[in-house]
């Protein structure tokens, strides 16, 4: 007998459990996609994916590396590399915090404005062909379950 045949069985899920399964594993692999989607959109202008993220966050305000990490769902240290490497390009600066005079505030500057417009226009071709080929009515539908998703699994995660 080979191990697995030994092994008990995986229990078995409700109708909603698997369906529930299925749907976060093929989120997972789109997410995979849309990163590499979104490395290659942001390539022509020097920048990553993740560092896409960073300047899209800080676009229209400041904001702590903290409040950026939050609001993309991320881990703060990941978020603090990419931040500073963005400083180190002088694509974002860091400037004083009068709210908090340990945790400063991250701001874009001109280079990484330019480059942020760069890949905003490569992304809304992009996104109008793929767009198309789904259909407004079945995407809208997709956004509010993942929206759905979204909440029950944050109202599920442990506290920190």
């Amino acid at each position: 007998m080979t191990p697995r045949e030994t092994d008990d069985p995986a229990p078995a899920r409700s109708p909603e459990g698997e369906a529930f399964g299925r749907l976060a594993f093929q989120v997972l692999r789109l997410s995979g996609l849309l990163n590499a989607a979104g490395d290659a959109l942001a390539a022509p202008a020097g920048q990553t994916s993740a560092r896409w993220q960073v300047l899209a966050a800080v676009e229209d305000a400041k904001a702590t590396v903290a409040q950026i990490a939050r609001n993309l769902g991320l881990a703060r240290q990941s978020v603090q590399r990419i931040a500073d490497l963005l400083v180190r390009d002088a694509a974002a600066a860091y400037e004083d915090n009068p709210s908090h005079k340990r945790a400063s505030l991250l701001r874009i500057t001109p280079k990484g404005l330019r480059a942020l417009r760069e890949i905003q226009t490569n992304q809304r071709a992009w996104a109008e062909q793929l767009g198309r080929e789904i259909g407004a009515a079945d995407l809208k539908r997709a956004s509010a379950v993942i929206e759905r998703m979204t909440e029950a699994v944050s109202r599920q995660l442990p506290e920190e």
